[in-house]
């Protein structure tokens, strides 16, 4: 599209020529006729020989290239502009005669169901939605509309999924939440009967698990991002506009409120209390409750600010002060041997 099409479509200015734009591509790789993006200052020598037709960037860089594309906020719109150019995956519409739509199911006459998906006995699924081949959707379950649900992803019965839900392949929404009683000839499996309500616009990663919950429900919140590789507990509660980063594992019956972010790998304990708003630092144990606001890392985890000073500062001499400890022990025990000496000559 014309630079001048992009740049109306953004509410945004441009400088320079108005030329044809064909796609997007990073500062050292993209070619005449592609917009590229400088967003941190570090990359700005990378503009002196960049080959990009024209570079979104902010007020201050724009005259450092032959076109520009001006920006306040370059990630979000630099978001805008992929989206106008990407290739949305998939390549069928409507039903397919090689899936398995229960006749007791409905199905939109606007959704697409590839070959080989399951649409189970009550089923919904909204407008414009897209199950792909091999996914499943379990009887009495409601998907809403414009959701995408990748190959291989499962969503067991009796589940509510909101509308704009993107469900990336191998996501498992609804298994059986970890639930057992201790008998004397062994575990005694525990029935997982709730439920599991995602709200709208929520994103789950690849190969992650929202377990269903013991008897109530488990909820994950409107905007909430969840990244590959999640495991997320019975009975949590996750609310608006979270991002889950991968590896991280939430315990049963945790409430996690608005706005948190939680890193790479971080633990969470059953029934944590996790207020608005919290970052919680890559690698972090949560056990108890965190304040709203509050950023913290480490395991145990604590103020950010402490942890790090911790793994900076203390950390790095540890080895140095084992050494130093060790021969304070060697001359301790030395002067109680020659104390003990004394003692036994008089």
């Amino acid at each position: 599209m014309k630079l001048s099409a992009l740049a109306t479509e953004l509410g945004l200015e441009y400088t320079g020529a108005d030329i044809d734009i064909t796609g997007v591509n990073t500062l050292d790789k993209a070619g005449n006729g592609e917009l590229s993006f400088l967003v941190n200052p570090k990359y700005q020598h990378l503009l002196e020989t960049t080959k990009a037709g024209c570079v979104l960037t902010s007020g201050p860089y724009a005259d450092k290239v032959q076109c520009a594309l001006i920006s306040d906020n370059i990630y979000m719109d630099l978001a805008k502009v992929v989206n106008l150019f990407a290739r949305p995956q998939g390549c069928l519409s409507g039903i397919s005669e090689l899936a398995y739509v229960h006749p007791d199911a409905l199905v939109d006459d606007s959704a697409t169901v590839y070959p080989f998906a399951f649409i189970g006995e009550g089923a919904v699924v909204g407008p414009g939605t897209v199950v792909f081949a091999g996914a499943y959707v379990g009887e009495k379950t409601h998907v809403g509309a414009q959701c995408i649900l990748y190959p291989n992803c499962v969503v067991m019965g009796g589940l509510h999924l909101g509308d704009n839900i993107i469900l990336q392949p191998g996501a498992v929404i609804g298994g059986d939440g970890y639930g057992y009683a201790q008998t004397p000839v062994g575990h005694m499996k525990i029935p997982q009967i709730g439920t599991v309500e995602i709200e709208n616009d929520v994103e789950v990663g690849s190969n992650t698990a929202i377990d269903r919950a013991a008897l109530d429900t488990t909820r994950i919140k409107r905007g909430t991002k969840i990244d590959n590789l999640v495991q997320i507990g019975h009975n949590v509660e996750i609310g608006e506009h979270c991002l889950v980063i991968g590896q991280v594992g939430i315990g049963g019956s945790t409430i996690v409120g608005n706005g948190v972010v939680l890193a790479g790998q971080v633990g969470v304990a059953d029934n944590a209390k996790i207020g608005d708003g919290v970052m919680v630092g890559a690698q972090s144990g949560v056990a108890g409750s965190i304040e709203p606001g509050s950023k913290v890392a480490g395991t145990p985890a604590m103020k950010a600010g402490t942890f790090l000073k911790a793994a900076s500062v203390c950390m790095p001499k540890l080895p140095d002060l084992f050494k130093r400890v060790k021969k304070l022990e060697k001359k301790l025990a030395s002067f109680t041997e020659q104390a003990a000496g004394g003692d036994s000559n008089e």
